[in-house]
């Protein structure tokens, strides 16, 4: 579990995050969504430490992040897996090696047969252990999705963290996505935050969503939540186009019924 309390971001004086308090649960599929120029990117690297906050805390298990010594937080960042928007594979090496980087990188303590095994293992999990010996650029766009997965839980995190997993990618393939990242979740009971602007992966896979408007936590909820909320810049937001406020009527014709 992480807990975000009271936490606030500025730049150049203009606030960013306003007093953000927020819990995302392990063994869930946590999303944080809202307009582009919201705040969600600011505040995940936030919880990340890619940025730090000028008051608040994040908590990691009940570890105060921000109040770690740069030991303590090289030890908690070993347990993070990170999925990149544009997956961010390294072009000179295969799919195999991609996913092995991260294991060379922190598991000098095993052996290479152990950290290969470890690797094949991960790519099997994301059905492309048939790719390994291929280079990111011979492969589709879902498919190098699914390699950055591999290479995210290749230490076996007990956090795992999304930005925009599905940009870029038909919405076939991001259907294939948004149930890989649920299934691993659920499966290691990690604890997953993802930063989104896909609609469908809100309705798909979110079982705990946050809203941010301009800064500040707007609305929280579930999926299912989201039908029935009278909040109307969250229904602005989600319902934008005739197709979804159509199947935002449908729903709570059924839920009536």
């Amino acid at each position: 579990m992480i807990e975000v309390k009271s936490l606030y971001k500025s730049f150049e004086g203009k606030d960013v995050l306003v007093d953000i308090n927020a819990i995302f649960d392990n063994g869930k599929t946590n999303l944080i969504i809202g307009q582009s120029g919201s705040g969600k990117t600011v505040l995940m690297k936030c919880i990340v430490g890619l940025l730090i906050p000028e008051k608040g805390e994040i908590l990691y298990d009940g570890r105060n992040f921000l109040s770690m010594n740069k030991k303590e937080k090289k030890t908690l960042r070993r347990e993070m897996g990170m999925i990149f928007q544009s997956a961010a594979l390294f072009d000179s090496l295969t799919v195999l090696e991609n996913v092995m980087f991260p294991l060379d990188m922190f598991s000098n303590d095993t052996t290479y047969r152990d950290r290969l095994r470890r690797a094949q293992f991960c790519l099997d999990r994301v059905n492309l252990i048939e790719a390994q010996n291929k280079y990111p650029g011979e492969i589709s766009g879902g498919m190098q999705k699914r390699v950055a997965i591999a290479r995210a839980i290749a230490l076996n995190p007990q956090y795992l963290f999304c930005d925009e997993p599905n940009s870029g990618l038909d919405p076939k393939t991001s259907l294939v996505i948004d149930e890989l990242i649920h299934d691993i979740t659920t499966e290691y009971n990690m604890t997953t935050i993802i930063n989104t602007h896909d609609m469908n992966s809100v309705l798909g896979i979110g079982e705990k969503v946050i809203y941010i408007y301009e800064g500040h936590k707007e609305w929280e909820g579930t999926k299912d939540d989201i039908f029935t909320s009278t909040n109307e810049r969250l229904n602005n937001f989600i319902f934008a186009s005739d197709l979804l406020r159509k199947v935002k009527d449908m729903e709570v014709q059924n839920m009536e019924g």
